[in-house]
């Protein structure tokens, strides 16, 4: 061995940078947290580099990244790091042997209880499908407003049912606009090229688009955990499963004809 060869310097890790920029900056983890929005329970996982006990990669990354922004760091460098980062360990986390121990057969239980379980199951199932029937079977044909409250198809030569048929509740497309979360969902919204916010929505928490942005557009890895309010009116979720969507427009006017993704400006 050279004695006279450099010894290689250790970078410190992501939590590590972001742990000292925090206090660099006198911030509290509870700062970070009223600024991102991201929970204090996370932000002490991140600090000790607990990144398995974080969600999936992609709120992970949000985490990072927001808290990058928060301390002064580089958000997007930071972002990409801890995407790396995690990409690897669960790529390594995936090739993992794993170790059963042989059931005990003294703890499994005799066939007669497992028939009598099955059993008791299946009369469950029986007895809820006939209360329900019997509930359809009892339900009024005509109640007070006229209508039949059982459909049934309609032959030839049958006429209409009487009575004025429903309006479609129309959706406003003017109003104030506010986004509610179903659960736990990271989301950025921006105004033209300004970011205006990005952070973790608690479930039930309500984010209100600021009144005077002129093309407010939203990013998010779960279009399923928001729904938009127009005018006080809840419209369905923006999507109906886990993917990232980006720039949504979040004008009243847009969300009412459908929550499509809307190209960036000036994209042809």
């Amino acid at each position: 061995m050279d004695e006279d060869a450099p010894e290689a310097i250790e970078q410190p890790s992501v939590s590590e940078r972001l742990s000292a920029a925090r206090e660099e900056k006198g911030l509290s983890r509870e700062d970070v947290a009223r600024t991102t929005r991201v929970p204090i329970r996370h932000l002490q996982h991140i600090d000790a580099g607990e990144w398995e006990a974080l969600p999936a990669v992609t709120y992970s990354v949000g985490f990072a990244r927001a808290y990058a922004n928060a301390v002064g760091l580089d958000g997007p460098a930071i972002g990409a790091e801890v995407r790396e980062l995690l990409g690897g360990a669960r790529r390594a986390s995936a090739v993992a042997p794993s170790i059963f121990e042989p059931a005990d057969p003294s703890r499994v239980p005799p066939r007669s209880i497992a028939i009598g379980a099955a059993l008791a199951g299946v009369l469950l199932v029986a007895a809820w499908l006939l209360w329900d029937n019997s509930r359809l079977d009892e339900a009024p044909r005509d109640g007070a407003g006229g209508e039949s409250a059982i459909v049934e198809t309609a032959g030839p030569g049958a006429r209409a049912p009487a009575g004025p048929a429903p309006k479609p509740v129309a959706i406003p497309t003017e109003g104030p606009v506010a986004l509610v979360a179903s659960a736990d969902v990271w989301i950025r919204v921006t105004d033209g090229d300004r970011y205006i916010f990005s952070g973790i929505l608690s479930p039930g928490q309500r984010y209100d688009v600021p009144p005077d942005a002129r093309a407010p557009r939203i990013r998010t890895g779960r279009p399923d955990r928001i729904r938009p309010l127009i005018a006080g009116r809840l419209l369905p979720p923006l999507g109906s499963e886990e993917r990232i969507v980006e720039n949504v427009s979040l004008l009243a006017a847009d969300l009412a004809s459908g929550p499509a993704p809307t190209p960036p400006p000036g994209a042809t």
